[in-house]
């Protein structure tokens, strides 16, 4: 890809993140928080870099959480976007909406052939919804399994469905929901080291299927690589164990793709196909329109069918929508750039361990593609988590140039999910500026 930079802006007569910190505060929720100790607007995009206020610029190594999948202000998907714009903005699926029907067409021949029917909606909170609706209908059932440490979306039902006591704000459901050991190798629940743990994490679903379920789950949910969670990636066959297991008791597996689809791993379009199994829904979101709002499930006919009531979605689906995550599709296919994520994720991955070499704070370095985790430590012997080095860094990174992560759930994980444009160019000027902060934030 390119390497070049673009020039940075000068117009700091906007450059008012101070008062836009107050009026944020004054008129939101308090519970939409913001990065870093003192916040930044980013004004403005273009491929790899984004302008705050002032005119900085900062390599984008978070792409809007794994949301900004081809570059910011890319022609290629703009230009369609405008176009559309200009003819229609909105009809609702009430009516015909040619690039719904091609998009829908286009995620069937990305997908296994078992997952037959598609249904957009507005975000991964929703689709997640939408996966959660049909299987409970499916099986006559409220039961669900879920990971410890995952994260499926913030209304009522998902956030019931995830394993993350910062994002559970109630435990008020309409799901009864049973969780299993996530396969979270440096910290394993059961104190075990892989592979000799012979699969524990994977051996819990049946443990629990048979013990603290009625005997009928509605479905199985899980992230390939938890993205709230810390980019938690687990060993190679643990969804082929955990498949195995379902199978047997005819329970549907919803894979949650809203972070680790559309190439992000670099193995595939697709988490679950990095692992070699095949969902009965997955989930989408964020990264498929590149930024645009979008999201939905692609189901077996059977799961489609167990809605027998009438159903819509307003904004679901919309000619704006679907049209970006077409021209999206198009640019990530046409420029490789799930090969570019394989290649300069594995470049990424290399360098962070080097750093991990020079900086004991750095416990673990996980993930695949350009989805990849780097969990801060106190110690390493103990694996005391360090949260307060975490904010240190994002600042001391934000200040040099280079805005990242963080998640966990003791906020001690530094999350890299950049667009996959980038260049191990960007990458080796990244780990610069990682060093430099590491440094300044384990300063005594």
């Amino acid at each position: 890809m390119s390497e070049r930079s673009a020039a940075p802006l000068n117009f700091p007569e906007f450059n008012d993140s101070a008062d836009l910190v107050r009026r944020h505060k004054e008129s939101l929720f308090p519970s939409v928080g913001l990065n870093y100790s003192e916040p930044i607007e980013l004004r403005r995009g273009e491929r790899q870099f984004v302008f705050d206020g002032a005119g900085r610029q900062y390599l984008d190594f978070f792409g809007g959480i794994a949301t900004v999948s081809s570059g910011h202000a890319i022609p290629e998907i703009n230009d369609p976007i405008k176009a559309q714009l200009d003819r229609m903005i909105h009809s609702s699926t009430l009516f015909l909406i040619r690039s719904q029907i091609e998009l829908a067409e286009r995620i069937r021949e990305m997908t296994p052939p078992k997952l037959n029917k598609v249904f957009f909606t507005n975000s991964g909170t929703e689709a997640n919804e939408a996966a959660l609706l049909v299987t409970t209908l499916n099986r006559n059932s409220n039961e669900l399994i879920a990971l410890r440490h995952g994260y499926h979306g913030r209304s009522f039902a998902t956030i019931n469905a995830s394993g993350q006591r910062p994002w559970r704000s109630s435990s008020l459901s309409p799901l009864h929901v049973h969780y299993v050991g996530n396969p979270y190798c440096y910290r394993c629940p059961w104190e075990k080291t892989y592979p000799s743990c012979d699969m524990l994490c994977a051996r819990d679903v049946e443990a629990v299927i048979r013990t603290t379920t009625s005997g009928n789950p509605a479905a199985f949910i899980a992230e390939p690589i938890q993205g709230v969670g810390g980019f938690i990636t687990p060993p190679a066959e643990y969804f082929v164990r955990v498949k195995e297991i379902l199978d047997r008791y005819g329970i549907p597996f919803i894979s949650d793709e809203v972070q680790s689809g559309w190439g992000r791993t670099g193995v595939a379009n697709f988490g679950f196909q990095a692992y070699n199994v095949e969902p009965d829904v997955i989930v989408f979101a964020k990264g498929l329109a590149n930024g645009i709002p979008i999201g939905g499930i692609a189901a077996t006919d059977e799961l489609a069918s167990s809605i027998r009531s009438l159903s819509l979605s307003t904004f679901g689906g919309n000619p704006i929508a679907t049209t970006a995550a077409l021209a999206n599709l198009n640019f990530i296919a046409t420029n490789n750039l799930r090969e570019n994520a394989r290649v300069v994720g594995a470049h990424l991955k290399s360098r962070l361990h080097e750093l991990a070499e020079r900086h004991q704070v750095i416990g673990d370095v996980r993930g695949m593609g350009l989805m990849v985790g780097v969990e801060l430590v106190k110690d390493r012997a103990t694996k005391v988590a360090a949260p307060e080095i975490a904010l240190k860094l994002m600042d001391a990174a934000k200040i040099r140039g280079l805005l990242v992560g963080k998640g966990g759930l003791h906020a001690n994980v530094i999350r890299i999910c950049p667009p996959l444009i980038i260049t191990t160019g960007d990458v080796d000027a990244a780990i610069d500026i990682l060093d430099a902060a590491l440094v300044a934030a384990t300063a005594a």
